[in-house]
């Protein structure tokens, strides 16, 4: 009896208002929570819910997005001004990132995408009324024309509400994923959906500056402090005050440099490089990689101290491979971004989208965005199909970096006829009228990447006479392998 008697004590009590225009949602959502002990009322009625919010009923909100009679992230904001520490759970199917975004933005507790796991949104509800009250409700911002994220898959949902949850506060993260996977456009998003949007956000590439330069393009230098420093120079930091450092690759930060940004990290502040005088900083950092970097501090290549600062939150973001439910909303995206470019409009059949699936996709949403301007910017037809999808794919799966056969002139004369016969078909795609300007640019993104691949093939990886190969100097070259994230391997003869 005793026993009976403390278990009632232990169960949790309050009144649940749940909106739901689907019955047996709110069915299921209904004996889940009575059987936790709560006291529910359901309505599938958006009205309904803001009379019973505005009256002073329930002690946390669970709510789906679009009902016949309203829209959730419209009624937030009325509840939250006259009742800003209830507890609001947003549900959707419209499982997007400016779905978590614009729940986070109008206050919501936490959102959950349909379908859900009904323990996790029971555990939820539990800590949501444990919670401290009080809480100052968060600021709206802006809403965007464009979206950052694409993508509804499970493994995006994961990224999605991490996002959301990190949008109001200043931690620094740390996003871990293969190359093209878009880190960058995740550290952008922190950055312009967060509290400092109104700042700057400052970029800089560990892997693309030469180290003995790193630490001036960090923190600045004086004038005389080096050979060629011929005038005060500010670096990434000051140019960030205020705002986003994003530092990408941060695994090929140097030895040197990373003691001195892990000062900035403990103390928060720097000096220039020659400078002498701390200079206060305010900034949030966001650190990506695409190594692990426990196995780099396990080979003394970066410093332990500095990763647990710099991971205090992690993110890591699935290769498409992964999410390739992703891929439909991934190709219409693009397609509708190269139209706004002024390329014409595009679509994909059935057939060729599962080839899309079965691909492997090593170069990730970047290698898929590329074939996807390749596709609208050479061919006619509004409609690409499977064959066009798998002799486009073929020879990015097929051109090895390393040694392959034939010389680099047939592989060159190969591409010529290949882009001769692509251009043909393009420009007669549209008749007398005049093709959309900027096509250089669009046919060198394609062109260039074979035919770097092809010069290093025939070189086995000799960057210098690859360079020489196709006249180009060895620091230019180094530079776009870099850009288009080629992987050299050095073949012996």
């Amino acid at each position: 009896m005793r026993k009976e008697q403390d278990t009632e004590k232990r169960m949790p009590t309050g009144n649940i208002l749940i909106a739901d225009d689907d019955a047996a949602i709110r069915t299921v959502l209904n004996q889940a929570l009575a059987r936790a002990g709560y006291e529910v009322r359901t309505t599938g009625q958006a009205a309904t819910l803001w009379t019973w919010a505005a009256q002073g009923l329930g002690d946390l909100i669970i709510t789906d997005v679009v009902m016949p009679d309203g829209n959730a992230f419209d009624l937030l904001p009325r509840i939250k001004r006259v009742r800003p520490e209830l507890p609001i759970i947003v549900m959707s199917a419209q499982n997007t990132f400016m779905t978590a975004i614009k729940a986070s933005e109008r206050g919501a507790y936490e959102y959950l995408p349909k379908p859900f796991d009904l323990k996790e949104l029971v555990a939820i509800v539990g800590r949501a009324l444990s919670r401290p009250r009080g809480d100052a409700p968060r600021n709206h911002a802006a809403e965007p024309e464009d979206i950052p994220l694409v993508g509804r898959s499970p493994a995006m949902q994961d990224v999605y509400r991490a996002l959301a949850r990190l949008m109001p506060i200043d931690l620094t993260v740390m996003i871990n994923g293969e190359s093209g996977t878009g880190k960058e456009l995740v550290a952008r998003a922190l950055h312009d959906y967060g509290k400092r949007r109104n700042g700057p956000f400052v970029a800089i590439n560990m892997a693309a500056i030469p180290k003995d330069l790193i630490e001036s393009e960090l923190f600045g230098h004086e004038k005389g402090a080096f050979t060629g420093a011929l005038t005060r120079s500010s670096g990434r930091f000051e140019q960030a005050e205020g705002g986003t450092l994003f530092l990408d690759e941060i695994g090929d930060m140097p030895m040197e440099a990373q003691t001195r940004l892990l000062r900035v990290l403990q103390q928060g502040e720097y000096t220039t490089v020659g400078g002498r005088t701390p200079i206060k900083t305010n900034v949030r950092i966001v650190a990506a990689t695409n190594k692990d970097l426990r196995i780099s501090i396990a080979h003394g290549l970066f410093r332990e101290d500095l990763f647990f600062r710099l991971n205090v939150v992690p993110i890591r973001l699935p290769p498409l491979r992964e999410r390739v439910e992703d891929i439909p909303d991934l190709v219409r995206h693009f397609f509708a971004l190269v139209e706004k470019e002024g390329l014409p409009r595009k679509q994909i059949d059935s057939e060729a989208m599962d080839v899309l699936r079965r691909y492997r996709w090593p170069g990730n949403v970047r290698e898929l965005e590329n074939l996807v301007r390749r596709l609208a910017a050479l061919y006619p037809q509004e409609t690409i199909t499977a064959p066009i999808v798998e002799a486009e794919l073929q020879p990015a799966s097929g051109v090895p970096v390393q040694a392959g056969s034939g010389s680099t002139p047939e592989r060159a004369e190969t591409l010529s006829g290949s882009v001769e016969r692509h251009l043909g078909q393009y420009f007669g795609g549209f008749g007398d009228q005049i093709p959309p300007p900027g096509l250089y640019h669009r046919i060198l993104r394609e062109i260039e990447p074979p035919l770097i691949a092809a010069a290093l093939a025939a070189t086995r990886g000799n960057q210098i006479r690859a360079a020489e190969l196709l006249g180009l100097n060895r620091n230019t070259l180094r530079k776009k392998i870099r850009e288009l994230d080629m992987q050299v391997v050095r073949s012996p003869r």
